[in-house]
């Protein structure tokens, strides 16, 4: 699991809610190298490791909320989000921002249902 790069929890139970705080493309504190899918794939994968510490699985997603840095990323980002959910996909939002930390490409926030 990647280190925080701020002041907040990487995940937080509400109930039956896991919500995972977002997760950028960071591998032993640096940004991986590739851009938007090598990011994309790094911030998938530092998110199943916050949702192991509650014994969630991507299968327990059912919100994500992706900001990217570059709308017209929106395509790639969509290939790689069917990859990583299958048929089962959560609800989703993308949103375009002018930048995010560390100067990643792409941030990935996940809300899960775990009784």
């Amino acid at each position: 699991m990647s280190i925080p790069v701020g002041p907040y929890s990487p995940i937080v139970r509400s109930g039956d809610l896991l919500i995972c705080s977002g997760q950028i493309g960071i591998a032993q504190g640096s940004l991986v190298a590739g851009g938007l899918p090598a990011q994309f794939r790094q911030a998938m994968a530092n998110a199943e490791a916050v949702l192991a510490t509650h014994q969630a699985t991507l299968d327990d997603v059912v919100k994500v909320t992706v900001f990217l840095v570059d709308m017209d990323d929106f395509g790639t980002m969509n290939e790689m989000y069917m990859e990583c959910f299958g048929e089962a996909r959560p609800a989703r939002s993308a949103v375009g921002v002018a930048a995010l930390p560390l100067g990643a490409a792409v941030e990935v926030e996940l809300w899960a249902h775990k009784p």
